[in-house]
């Protein structure tokens, strides 16, 4: 049995479609452009080119956007004052600090300092908390976008064991919180595993779905997977010169029914759930 393919470029491209129509009827109605401004700091290139990518997403979207270039030495406070104007901006909807930044910058004082109704990443507690109780103002870019391709791949979610790797902020955490949710692509049975857990394999080959998001190239092995299981691969590594996920694809298609390839998986969705929050910010402001 060989997997089938999720791919998660045209799945984006068609929710893109869909959200242009969206976004033209929207300007329409009330003469607003949804704006998303995103803020760069330093000259990391995989952020240039992950920020290079939402700006195109965007314009072929009929979303305006705009980028904030800081150099590498910028002061917190320097950032801090960027996004307080920011928030101030009555025609930017949409705040996006790309990540990571610079040693000198606390990352957590930063993505508080965006207001709650700017805050297109879902990374404000306040919009975590919204998230925890089920009533969600944005959802978190990736884990929706993750959300999204099982309902694009017809998975069952309700009532299915979904084993996810990875307890980050971004990921692993917001994404557990939203699978055990009532509702569509939810009511799942979700087991969060981490560097911590004990006998991970006799753990992951339960799952009905197994989500990996740990950074770490091709962990998942195609002896840590149930046969017919669905696989999502949220990691991108690069290992000569080449962007390789946190699953073994080759192997692990093979036993899997289902699974995301790296690149053109998880990442592409990622980008369209960031331009459905831009939209919904800026319904929500006018």
């Amino acid at each position: 049995m060989t997997a089938k393919i999720i791919d998660g470029s045209a799945i984006s491209q068609q929710i893109r479609n869909e959200l242009a129509t969206e976004v033209a009827a929207f300007q329409k109605q009330t003469g607003v452009t949804p704006h998303l401004a995103a803020v760069l700091v330093g000259e990391n290139p995989a952020s240039a080119v992950y920020v290079r990518a939402k700006q195109k997403a965007c314009e072929t979207t009929g979303l305006r956007s705009t980028l904030h270039k800081l150099s590498a030495d910028t002061t917190q406070q320097e950032l801090l004052d960027l996004i307080a104007e920011l928030n101030r901006a009555p025609d930017v909807h949409g705040i996006l600090v790309q990540l990571p930044l610079p040693k000198q910058i606390d990352q957590q004082v930063v993505l508080d300092a965006v207001t709650p109704l700017k805050d297109v990443d879902a990374f404000h507690p306040e919009n975590v908390g919204l998230i925890a109780q089920g009533r969600p103002r944005f959802l978190p870019c990736t884990p929706h976008g993750v959300q999204q391709l099982l309902v694009a791949s017809q998975t069952q979610v309700a009532g299915a064991h979904v084993v996810i790797l990875g307890r980050s902020e971004i990921v692993g955490k917001p994404l557990a919180m939203m699978l055990v949710q009532k509702g569509a692509a939810a009511d799942a049975t979700v087991t969060v595993c981490h560097s911590r857990t004990r006998n991970l394999p006799e753990l992951t080959r339960q799952a009905d779905i197994l989500i990996a998001a740990i950074g770490v190239p091709r962990f998942v092995t195609a002896e840590m997977v149930r046969p017919g299981a669905v696989v999502i691969d949220v990691g991108i590594n690069r290992v000569d010169e080449k962007l390789v996920g946190d699953v073994d694809f080759d192997a692990v298609k093979e036993i899997a029914s289902a699974i995301t390839p790296v690149p053109k998986g998880v990442g592409p969705m990622t980008i369209a759930m960031l331009l459905k929050n831009t939209l919904t910010a800026a319904r929500l402001a006018t």
